[in-house]
């Protein structure tokens, strides 16, 4: 009926009623392309920096949700596309090309389109990272804060971007679990699979300044400070709105206007 709101008692209900509305433009892009679309994007950027080394495929595959296949043929394009080179020998691989074509990969439009889209999970974030912050820290056993403190120590020995993806994950729905809510996981999760949709590579350095955070968390919910928590986790969100790729377009677009108006 039409104000129906989800029962409260059903997770899957739930889990659907905060994926509306449904994902928009890059739904509409097969797996290869949001590859494509999502290494381009970073190349022009700039979080993948001329000649950096791409990690192993199967890695890239698990990071960024498809098959090894599917990266291997968006990664051939890209090279003849002359985003990426490929180089022979021990020292070689895939690699970003030291002066990247860009503008070439006409699918990195549908990510630029969904700037409001993401603004609008990162908030949806924001509120439920809040809340499992503040019960875990009310909540937290000894078992759970060693598993996060584990957690910390593998997203700092990270290589690769890709690695780290993994480790940060795990990392915030082992902080859902700790809330010993039982069904506080999966909405949570939802929302983060959706956000992990538009996920780019970025510069292992940044990752894990980003990890400081995860380790105030743990730190905040040891002392059973849910004030404390709620606030981690709050910084921690809200930058996602200057730090992911919308926020980095946004200055780039002020850049460009500040630049044009010198001009």
């Amino acid at each position: 009926m039409p104000g129906h709101l989800p029962d409260a008692t059903d997770p899957e209900a739930a889990v659907r009623g905060l994926n509306a509305p449904p994902l928009g433009g890059i739904q509409r892009l097969s797996a290869l392309d949001t590859v494509r679309a999502r290494i381009a994007l970073a190349v022009e950027l700039g979080l993948l920096a001329p000649g950096e080394r791409l990690p192993p495929t199967d890695e890239i595959a698990a990071a960024l949700g498809v098959g090894d296949i599917t990266v291997r043929r968006a990664l051939a394009s890209l090279h003849a596309d002359g985003v990426l080179e490929r180089r022979r020998g021990r020292t070689g691989g895939t690699l970003v090309a030291e002066r990247p074509a860009k503008g070439t990969v006409t699918e990195a439009a549908a990510y630029r389109a969904a700037a409001a889209e993401v603004h609008r999970l990162i908030d949806h974030r924001l509120v439920l990272e809040c809340g499992i912050a503040h019960l875990a820290a009310l909540q937290a056993g000894d078992a759970a804060l060693d598993v996060l403190d584990r957690l910390v120590g593998e997203m700092d020995a990270a290589g690769s971007w890709t690695e780290f993806r993994s480790h940060d994950e795990r990392f915030h729905l082992a902080v859902a679990d700790a809330t010993g809510v039982a069904f506080a996981a999966a909405p949570y999760g939802a929302v983060l699979q959706d956000l992990y949709r538009y996920y780019l590579p970025y510069p292992l350095d940044t990752l894990q300044r980003s990890n400081c955070e995860h380790r105030a968390l743990v730190d905040a919910l040891r002392r059973g400070d849910p004030v404390g928590a709620t606030e981690v986790a709050r910084r921690h969100v809200d930058q996602l709105h200057r730090t992911m790729f919308v926020g980095l377009m946004d200055d780039a677009g002020a850049e460009a206007a500040g630049a044009g108006a010198a001009g």
